[in-house]
């Protein structure tokens, strides 16, 4: 792969991975999850758009480290997962941003974090690095899970 057909790669993975974070931010917290009552250890507000930010990040890096050793058509199960777990991140914040409906969104995640636990597998076996960069993602995710939880069983 050439230097001008990596950093148009790495172009594709930003873009991919941003184009699922604009979705996401489409459906803003509002009014709606300020009123929710909420555990003690819910983040301040102020923290999610940076963590956010920096995960995306990885996970673009990760995903194009990847596409970078491996190629498409030899990593095509490996990106087709980490498209999918994209997708899947993006619908958790229509449904519980946008409809409100929390116990779904738990739901969601539940099956979203198993498509990003596999990804982080996938990457790990085929690029070290990428499955290292996408361990924070696995964690935060599996953060938002246990806070999705909460705040569906306190907000019936």
């Amino acid at each position: 792969m050439s230097r001008t057909q990596s950093i148009l790669s790495l172009a594709v993975c930003f873009i991919i991975c941003f184009s699922a974070a604009f979705f996401g931010a489409l459906f803003q917290p509002g009014d709606w999850y300020i009123q929710l009552t909420k555990p003690g250890w819910t983040p301040p507000s102020s923290v999610f758009g940076p963590v956010w930010t920096l995960l995306y990040t990885l996970m673009a890096i990760s995903a194009w480290l990847v596409w970078r050793k491996r190629g498409f058509p030899r990593a095509s199960l490996t990106l087709s997962i980490f498209l999918l777990q994209l997708a899947l991140n993006a619908l958790w914040s229509w449904i519980f941003f946008g409809l409100h409906r929390i116990g779904l969104a738990f739901a969601e995640i539940v099956v979203l974090w198993f498509t990003i636990l596999a990804t982080t597998i996938l990457f790990w076996r085929r690029a070290f690095i990428a499955g290292l960069l996408f361990l924070p993602y696995t964690l935060w995710v599996l953060f938002a899970a246990m806070l999705n939880f909460y705040l569906w069983r306190m907000n019936p």
